[in-house]
């Protein structure tokens, strides 16, 4: 992907967790404003049934009774005096049954004393405050009053909206997530052309000097002495044929780099399955004398696939049954048809594969610690390259060991 198009991409996508984690804050603060509004309207009404009672059914009241002096202050007037243990009981009744569960105090003014008494700490978890002092102002205006003052309210509010304070951070992790991610995608998007860049540079800096290896080579087998020398044949044809191995691999490593930077360009055509596995077959068996491959396929099934990177999947899964194969390498391979598509599979007799290293044979640059492995040459891209071909072609390919010798690699086809 283009850093443009990566940048645009990162840019509006933390935009819009932006804007999501406003909204949020802003709903949560309009739910913590509503949630107020709600618990004053609440406890006006709860007060109000209060004075009735008090009042035994008698009130003359031109305006509420009710006064809420701040926001969590009421002063509450009455006609008559009354008793603080009856205040006290009706006040449990009412604020119980409109379901005001938080702490409060109570405190009444005696009119013959000019004095403002301190009433009772009401619990729901039936505690007594600890040093706490709550201030309850003189009213100026009423004879015959009491106040309540709800100390915890805005605790007891905030966890009325823990749902919507849970969704807020919630939220902040996912941006926190969201920005991690990114930060860690664009690292290794360096990380990734670093690596590509290293690679291609390296790659051509190997081509040079191996063709000039190639070309001495080539010319130095054409030299008489050479050829009245089997000695000097076999050294010079080894040069050769190592040579012609390592600039495989280097191209192969170019391919791969060139594929990661731009994507496979594949070109689907028709493929009549048994005679173009055949044809593979027998050029293996030309390079490779002491081999059998059976072939186990219908001839009259066809796939739609890149000839060129299909052929190379196919090679590659053979010369890895062979390589790593320390009898005759023998290959079975066997289609399979169901409802859901077409199974190829590549029953080898080779070493096989510990199960702790299965789920890492497709990785890029991996390679299977073996003492055999160690015997032979490669990159461990064979198996990567084979598995993002698979990929291009919306296919499936898995790896397991069989019950006695060797792997199975399968390729699924969908239909």
């Amino acid at each position: 992907m283009e850093i443009k198009k990566l940048n645009i991409i990162i840019t509006l996508g933390f935009v819009a967790i932006i804007g999501i984690l406003i909204a949020q804050l802003l709903w949560t603060r309009q739910a913590y404003n509503l949630e107020d509004k709600k618990f004053n309207q609440t406890v006006n009404i709860a007060l109000l049934e209060v004075v009735e009672k008090l009042s035994g059914g008698k009130t003359s009241f031109t305006e509420s009774p009710v006064q809420n002096i701040s926001n969590d202050y009421y002063v509450v007037n009455i006609n008559n005096e009354f008793h603080p243990e009856v205040l006290e009981h009706y006040l449990k009744t009412e604020f119980t049954r409109f379901q005001i569960n938080t702490d409060y105090v109570y405190a009444l003014y005696n009119c013959h004393s000019d004095q403002m008494i301190y009433g009772k700490f009401v619990s729901k978890h039936q505690e007594s405050p600890n040093e706490k002092v709550i201030k309850f102002p003189k009213h100026k205006n009423l004879v015959y009053y009491f106040s309540i003052r709800f100390p915890d309210k805005t605790t007891y509010l905030i966890s009325s909206l823990r749902f919507w304070y849970l969704l807020t951070f919630a939220l902040i992790i996912i941006l926190l997530v969201y920005v991690y991610s990114i930060y860690t995608i664009i690292q290794q998007k360096k990380f990734s052309e670093l690596q590509r860049d290293f690679i291609n540079n390296m790659t051509h800096e190997f081509k040079t000097p191996l063709s000039s290896i190639l070309l001495a080579s080539e010319a130095l087998t054409k030299q008489e002495q050479i050829k009245e020398n089997p000695k000097l044949q076999t050294y010079t044809s080894i040069i050769t044929d190592q040579s012609h191995k390592l600039n495989s691999h280097i191209e192969k490593i170019l391919n791969i780099a060139k594929n990661d930077a731009s994507g496979l360009s594949l070109k689907p055509q028709r493929i009549v399955l048994k005679p173009f596995i055949q044809e593979i077959a027998e050029t293996v068996k030309q390079k490779n004398e002491n081999i059998s491959i059976d072939l186990c396929i219908d001839e009259n099934i066809s796939v739609i696939a890149d000839e060129f990177h299909f052929s190379n999947i196919i090679y590659n899964i053979l010369d890895n049954s062979i390589k790593y194969c320390e009898t005759q390498p023998h290959i079975i391979i066997s289609s399979l048809n169901d409802t859901k598509g077409l199974y190829l599979k590549f029953k080898d007799n080779g070493i096989g594969i510990p199960a702790k290293n299965l789920p890492h044979i497709f990785d890029k640059f991996y390679r299977v610690n073996t003492s055999k492995s160690d015997a032979v040459n490669g990159f461990g891209l064979g198996l990567f390259y084979v598995k993002k071909v698979v990929q291009q072609h919306n296919w499936k390919i898995s790896v397991e060991n069989n019950s006695h010798q060797g792997i199975t690699t399968t390729l699924f086809l969908p239909l």
